[in-house]
Formats: structure tokens, sequence, C-alpha cells
């Protein structure tokens, strides 16, 4: 997201009155006890983080809750601003921020945080900053990799593809050498997935000038990466079904899905459904659309917010600095698997262990390292992601279902973000 964009005046005025109701909000010093946290994240680094807090802090104590992650815990942090009681804390996806600015969810942090910026390459503050204000503290990046079943790959004799072009035709000879066998997955439902895709071919979803919005969901290149998996689907050379599911981890284990294209932080899950075959798996940098053209974009990646809820500002921006900046904190989060959003955290990883999933590939935070030095830094991400991500997801997984074209669901998800825009009071200008 550009630093520049989501500066629409009646957002900022939302995010202003959100943080006029609680920044002067005092601790609770006075009262002799601790102050406690409330702090909302998913995924199996938070607790371990929580706990090493608690430990070094006994004058500011936090409880973690598991509200899920993505949408749902958007959807939830929500409802409780609207009931002033959500978290002190809460993590959110990068591409949500927007959408918890708009709801008064997130607050300007920028005092709180003054000075952390150097800690954090521009592109990845970038991520949870708009028109120069701090709406919250970068936590982990979900660079894009080329997750892949490397003993597999030998076994076939399929080279690591270094552009998709390349990877197409791996895929016809993993198809052509066992037919049972695929590359790997078109999920329908993987919002995050396509959309890092059509960035990395150029595609801008959202675009702002001033208080006028563009919305380009069924552009050419978008267009053009949606044909590129439909060749694969039509041609039997991809599983075309969703992630994650009891079916699909038992072909994962069976060797019989041998990669996924995604987030860095793909070894963790991995690991969780099929950790027997840890030292099999290894990762490189993902395919390129145009050969030597090495930029990738962002698949996940989260910030965490102070939220307009929240009595202890104070003490809440600063515990969610330490968790993306303290050495502990950062070990913490190399030895689970994410991929530290600090600078200090990413250096720290070069001295640090590759993942549990993957022990044999010693130049695995290496490549995350040169990965990391790619990224796109300017992706814009539009106030209603959340109704976008519902529309996409149904709209391609019936397009897979029913057979008809992908680049079709596009034009209906562009549809939906339309609409709901303008009936929420947006300028949408014409593409």
């Amino acid at each position: 997201m550009r630093t520049s964009q989501f500066t629409a005046p009646a957002i900022l005025a939302i995010a202003a009155i959100a943080l006029s109701g609680c920044s002067a909000a005092p601790g609770d010093g006075a009262s002799g006890g601790p102050v406690t946290l409330e702090y909302w994240a998913w995924g199996t680094t938070q607790k371990p983080l929580v706990d090493a807090w608690n430990e070094a802090h006994p004058d500011i104590q936090v409880k973690h809750t598991d509200a899920g992650g993505g949408s749902d815990s958007s959807a939830k942090l929500v409802t409780a601003t609207r009931a002033e009681n959500a978290p002190d804390v809460a993590l959110v996806e990068y591409n949500t921020l927007p959408a918890m600015i708009v709801a008064g969810v997130a607050i300007d942090i920028s005092e709180q945080i003054s000075g952390l910026s150097s800690d954090f390459a521009p592109g990845v503050w970038s991520q949870a900053t708009f028109d120069g204000a701090s709406y919250g503290v970068p936590q982990d990046a979900g660079l894009q990799a080329l997750t892949y079943n490397k003993a597999r790959f030998d076994e076939l004799g399929i080279d690591v593809p270094t552009t998709w072009a390349e990877f197409a035709d791996a895929a016809q000879k993993v198809h052509d050498a066992d037919p049972d066998t695929y590359i790997t997955t078109f999920a329908p439902a993987e919002f995050g997935g396509f959309a890092g895709f059509a960035q990395q071919a150029g595609a801008e979803w959202w675009t702002v000038d001033g208080e006028a919005w563009t919305v380009d969901f069924d552009g050419d290149k978008s267009v053009a990466v949606a044909d590129y998996w439909q060749d694969l689907i039509d041609r039997d050379l991809v599983l075309a079904e969703p992630l994650l599911t009891p079916e699909w981890n038992a072909a994962l284990n069976d060797g019989k899905v041998l990669s996924w294209p995604a987030g860095l932080w793909a070894a963790g899950v991995l690991n969780g459904v099929a950790g027997d075959m840890a030292g099999d798996w290894a990762m490189a940098p993902l395919p390129q659309w145009t050969e030597g053209d090495s930029a990738v974009a962002f698949q996940g990646g989260s910030a965490a917010v102070v939220t307009s809820s929240s009595k202890h500002v104070e003490e809440a921006a600063e515990f969610a600095s330490w968790m993306a900046t303290a050495e502990d904190a950062l070990k913490i989060q190399i030895e689970e698997g994410q991929y530290p959003a600090s600078l200090p955290g990413q250096e720290l990883t070069l001295e640090s262990d590759p993942p549990t999933f993957m022990p044999q590939q010693d130049d695995y935070w290496k490549i995350a390292a040169e990965i990391a030095a790619n990224t796109i830094p300017e992706i814009s991400w539009g106030p209603n992601v959340n109704v976008a991500s519902t529309a996409f997801q149904d709209a391609m997984s019936a397009a897979v279902t029913n057979g008809t074209p992908l680049r079709d669901a596009l034009t209906k998800t562009e549809t939906v973000v339309v609409d709901d825009m303008e009936s929420a009071g947006f300028t949408v200008t014409a593409k």
C-alpha cells in the first residue's frame, strides 16, 4: 500500500474521532495493580510471544485470545468496536487494515511509535501507514515464494521452475510421469494468493486519487493471470479444489500435491499437516511472469494495531512494538516459522536454523532475505477488502464448479466491490 493512498477526508475523520475517544485514557497504575491488555491474534507464534512478554513485564500483563484470522477476525473486531469492547491490541492482516480504519477499529499511534520506522524497510512500514500516519506495527511479512516437495521433484526429474512458463511445462512433465500427481493446487477461495499473483504481474485492484477511487479487478493483467490458471485447470495439470481439507492433506502426505506457491508462512502450515515429510520439502523464489523480473507481492503478513476501545494506548503500543522488534520476540517468531517484518528480525534469521519442516535447507533464510529485497513496496488495498474477498471466493468457486471462465469471476467480483463502495458513499471512477 502506498503511504500516499487511502487519504479521503471522510476516512481520516473517522480515524480521528476514534483516536479522540481513547488517546488520553490512563492506565491502571493508580489502582496499584498491573495494567491488563486484551490481545486478539491467531497462529502458533502468539501464545509464546504473550508468555515471554508477561514474564518480562509484570506491570503490564496481556491476555491472549485466538479470535481466528483473516476476515473472521476482522468482522469480530468491527462488531466488538461498535459495542465498545474490542481488545486493546489486535493482529490485522495488511490487506484488511484499510477497512479497520474506515470502521474506526484501528487508531493512529504515530506518536507512540515515533522513531520505530527505521527498524523496517520502507515497503514493509508502508503496509500499516496511510497519509503519513501509522496505524499499526508490522509484525510479520508473508512474502510469496514457492514451497515444493524437493524429494518428489528429484524423483520425477523436475527442475525447479523460475518462470511461470517453466512452471506450466513442469506441470505437464509431472502429469506425464504420474497422472495422479499434480504440481500444485488452484484453490478458488484463495483471494490473497490470487491477488499476489496478479500484483506480481503488475495489476492494481484499487487506486485512489484524492477522493476518487478506481477499481480494476478484471483488467488485462489480472485476466492474463486468470487465463494462465484456466489453461492449467482445463488440461488437468493442477488440482482445482480447496486447500487444507482432509482430502487435500492426504494427497499432500501421499506425495500427490508437489508444491504450494504461497507466503513464507507455508512451511509452518505444512509442518502442522504433514510433519512426517520434514526434510523432503524446500523453498525457492516464486516463478516470474517476466524472466528477470524478480518482484513478488505479499500474501498475508500482519500488523498489531491498537484499537479505539483501548484505555491503555501507551502500554498497548509498547506491547505491539516489543513483539516486532525485541530480540526475544524475534527469536520466537523465527522458531515458529514466521518471517519477521522488522529489519533486526530479518537479520537475525541469517544466524538461525531453517524452519523445522526444512531442516536440510541451510540457505532457507538467505533466499528469504533475497525475496524480501524484491517485494513490491507500493500495493494499494481498498476500504472493502472483506467484501471483495467474499465476492471473489463465491465467484471463483462457482466458476470452478460450473466450468465457467475464471476471468468472468473477476468481472463479477469487481461489480460487487464497486456497488458496495458506491453505496457506502465513495466516489468510484470509470477505469
